[in-house]
């Protein structure tokens, strides 16, 4: 209890230093109860997600390892001249390894030198893959499955499409200078999956400018066997076909005639096996 002052006694004001020390001491007092158990008074604004932990743009699901061999061709679906590859052609350095000044036309040799039409990287790597020579013929057959988006695929797709009107023929130049005569044509495929495209490339060296085709056996320039048989101009036929958010990619190439049916067989075969081994992974989930 407050000690009482003797009768009589008066109270004095507090001199103004004294009263300003004692209304600093009750505001500190008011504020350091703000920060008690008790919280801050009224609502709390949310907290805006850190980025690191937002929804990423998944890619969708992707055929398993399995699935996706299930759905390659073989040598038993194209014929008895065909079997597994013994190597890459030769031809592949030879013609193929070379550059052009349009930027679509460079990008079509890249393609089919490194055969990454739908783009490197994990997310595009293919997820299983054939390589098939006809011993016969000469021709080889590299055939692949891949998993991405529907859209991106698509996109590749319609660029393939453009291509026999912006690159159907150019002029395209080796590491040593070599000038080659490149041109590209659309190529009719089955009515397999939901969406396709093909082209027919051929190579082979400058014809002069008189229209006479006079290009000749590259093995003539080069010394090096091609592997090949007859006429020296590279005929590639590059087909892409979409099944869902997979695709097939394949090419088929050879120094002699193209053989039609092995790339209609690859398209039919390799569609009716990819949408099955589809059908087979959505019944497993």
């Amino acid at each position: 209890p407050a000690p009482r002052l003797p009768p009589g006694t008066a109270t004095r004001p507090l001199p103004a230093a004294a009263l300003a020390a004692v209304l600093a001491l009750a505001a500190s007092a008011c504020v350091g109860g703000g920060r008690g158990t008790e919280g801050p008074v009224g609502p709390v604004p949310p907290t805006a997600p850190s980025p690191a932990v937002l929804p990423s743009a998944e890619l969708p699901p992707v055929l398993t390892r399995g699935q996706a061999r299930a759905a390659l061709v073989g040598a038993d679906d194209l014929g008895e001249t065909w079997e597994p590859t013994r190597g890459a052609a030769t031809w592949r350095d030879e013609l193929l390894k070379a550059t052009a000044e349009r930027p679509d036309c460079r990008r079509l040799l890249d393609v089919l030198y490194t055969e990454e039409l739908f783009g490197t990287g994990a997310a595009t790597a293919p997820r299983a893959t054939a390589a098939l020579d006809d011993v016969d013929g000469g021709a080889q057959l590299h055939y692949r499955v891949t998993s991405y988006r529907a859209a991106d695929l698509d996109r590749t797709l319609a660029w393939l499409g453009t291509l026999p009107d912006t690159c159907g023929r150019f002029e395209a130049r080796d590491a040593h200078g070599a000038a080659r005569d490149v041109r590209v044509a659309g190529l009719t495929l089955p009515e397999a999956g939901d969406a396709r495209r093909g082209l027919r490339v051929t190579v082979g060296d400058t014809a002069p400018d008189d229209g006479e085709d006079t290009r000749t056996d590259t093995r003539a320039d080069t010394g090096t066997d091609t592997g090949g048989t007859g006429g020296g101009i590279l005929t590639v036929d590059l087909v892409a076909v979409r099944v869902g958010d997979d695709a097939i990619s394949l090419t088929n190439g050879t120094l002699g005639t193209p053989a039609d049916d092995a790339t209609r067989t690859c398209v039919e075969v390799g569609a009716a096996r990819l949408t099955e081994a589809r059908r087979q992974g959505r019944a497993q989930v």
